[in-house]
């Protein structure tokens, strides 16, 4: 069977957007503009068969109609932000596993920037779609939910192999780092992890997809529970949610 090729682009003023291909079967995963959607489907000579949608903001669901209306697609999206997801035919919750035009997706629960919000994980791509949930060293602002139902959110993310490649909505990565620099300082990874971000950007290239496992000792946000994040932000032995909470608190003055 043909591998799962995996296409990421610009949209929007900092929204990715994404398709997933294989055979027949060419899924983007969120829909934030239509135009570069269809510009990287002509590139590809791919046909647009599925969107899988992980929460209702506007810049994730945009260009869920016009593009049913030009393909037919099948738009799967969180079952309980349903009633805001445009053109919405199937419901998805976590703990689902799909069968999408023969790609095996598994569905995770990740409330906290929305209510409802889930993201993708394809087990044969090692590929994490986390929309707003978890970016590289940063993760959603709290617009609906909670520091405790973010934290258990972000941790089943963190229990997905270290090999699996995150993708996410925005590129946010640069002001992320400068928030995770100021954070934990001395960490060396997180450092490094700057530094590279500081070339890609300069370079005009995307900062994303990066390797879970890289995300799992630079995020703040998956450090919460680490004796050494703890230390480094005068919390040492605090409760890991309110050592999140700590963290997000500080990123939203950004």
């Amino acid at each position: 069977m043909a591998e799962i090729e995996i296409r990421q682009f610009g949209c929007r003023s900092d929204n990715f957007g994404v398709l997933v291909h294989r055979g027949d079967t060419t899924i983007a995963i969120d829909a934030p503009e239509e135009r570069p959607i269809l510009d990287a489907l002509s590139a590809s000579g791919w046909t647009l068969t599925h969107i899988l949608t992980t929460h209702h903001h506007a810049d994730h669901v945009a260009a869920n109609e016009a593009l049913k209306d030009r393909f037919g697609v099948k738009i799967i999206g969180p079952k309980g932000e349903a009633s805001n997801i445009p053109g919405i035919d199937e419901t998805a919750e976590g703990g689902d596993t799909l069968d999408v035009g023969g790609i095996e997706v598994r569905v995770i629960a990740t409330p906290g920037h929305t209510l409802g919000e889930i993201s993708y994980y394809l087990p044969e791509a090692k590929a994490l779609f986390a929309a707003d949930a978890l970016f590289s060293l940063g993760c959603g602002r709290l617009f609906e939910g909670d520091p405790a139902m973010m934290w258990t959110s972000l941790k089943r993310l963190r229990d997905l192999p270290d090999d699996t490649m995150l993708y996410c909505g925005h590129e946010y990565t640069a002001t992320n780092a400068r928030c995770a620099l100021d954070l934990d300082p001395n960490n060396l990874l997180v450092q490094e992890r700057a530094s590279e971000v500081e070339h890609l950007r300069a370079a005009g290239k995307p900062t994303i997809p990066v390797e879970l496992g890289r995300e799992k000792k630079t995020n703040p946000f998956l450090r919460a529970d680490d004796p050494e994040f703890q230390t480094a932000v005068g919390m040492a032995g605090a409760d890991p949610v309110e050592v999140f909470a700590h963290a997000r608190k500080t990123r939203d003055g950004y």
